[in-house]
């Protein structure tokens, strides 16, 4: 991404989550006179100890002078996490990993993981790349997503597939929280990743075709490993609940696993051993 494209990603994200902030959090009154939710940009620069000009020149997207020290400020005024920061950092100090010029292919996955994939019998597992290509799945992720191996290789997008294919759309009784963990780990990616011109060119394509994705990405938080619980309605076996466990895969290639663990308490176990017996 261009430094242009750079800044104003930079600005949407630190408008974003100044609004989040409740003036009460900080000690402030939230009053009825505040026209827009969270904080005011003042407060802001007043938190983070820099000018009021400078920071409204910030969050306008405009090309000026910033250091580390200073975003330091900005982030612990903006109350963000160690992802949002790291976030933050590679679009305003340019500092992606320059990546850009390598071409992504197909992730080799090494025996040893494949051989973890299918010991995790019950627990759904995908392999993705750092575009969310999907590279890899067990037998319970098909059974319990769809089946990966119908999906032509330059389609298997996980993002995409969220937004394309009914089936996952149907899948989780709250859809838009289960693309959010996708769209935060992502938003990660897009940081780490800034000087790889494919992140602008596929956000591009999926806001011109799913309307619906531009609200969610706008609203999605940066996190390399959210930990949720999912609750699945699977056409089959009815109610599933899963805790879901994202881990990055050690190595040169970057890739991510995603266990889905049945919940303890449920009998999601129960049900997709007799899924998986059925074939």
């Amino acid at each position: 991404m261009d430094r242009a494209v750079r800044l104003q990603t930079l600005s949407a994200f630190l408008k974003s989550k100044r609004a989040k902030i409740a003036p009460e959090s900080i000690g402030l009154a939230s009053g009825n006179r505040r026209r827009t939710p969270g904080l005011r940009r003042e407060e802001i620069a007043q938190l983070a100890g820099v000018s009021t000009t400078w920071y409204t020149w910030l969050e306008q997207g405009r090309d000026i002078r910033m250091s580390a020290s200073v975003l330091d400020c900005i982030a612990n005024a903006l109350q963000l996490t160690a992802d949002e920061r790291k976030y933050v950092y590679a679009l305003a100090l340019e500092s992606g990993s320059g990546a850009a010029s390598l071409k992504v292919e197909q992730a080799e996955i090494s025996p040893s993981l494949k051989k973890i994939m299918n010991e995790l019998r019950f627990c759904p597992t995908l392999i993705t790349d750092r575009r969310y290509f999907i590279v890899g799945w067990n037998e319970a992720a098909s059974h319990v997503f769809l089946d990966f191996e119908q999906v032509p290789l330059e389609q298997r997008n996980m993002i995409r597939l969220l937004f394309t294919r009914k089936e996952l759309r149907r899948l989780a009784v709250n859809w838009e929280h289960f693309v959010s963990g996708f769209l935060a780990i992502f938003r990660a990616y897009y940081g780490q990743y800034s000087e790889d011109d494919w992140y602008d060119g596929f956000l591009e394509e999926m806001k011109l075709v799913h309307p619906d994705f531009d609200l969610l990405w706008q609203q999605s938080e940066v996190k390399s490993a959210p930990e949720v619980v999912i609750e699945f309605r699977h056409a089959r076996a009815g109610k599933m609940l899963f805790h879901l466990t994202s881990l990055q895969v050690q190595g040169s290639s970057d890739l991510r696993c995603s266990i889905y663990t049945p919940a303890a308490d449920s009998s999601t176990e129960n049900k997709l051993q007799k899924l998986i017996d059925r074939k």
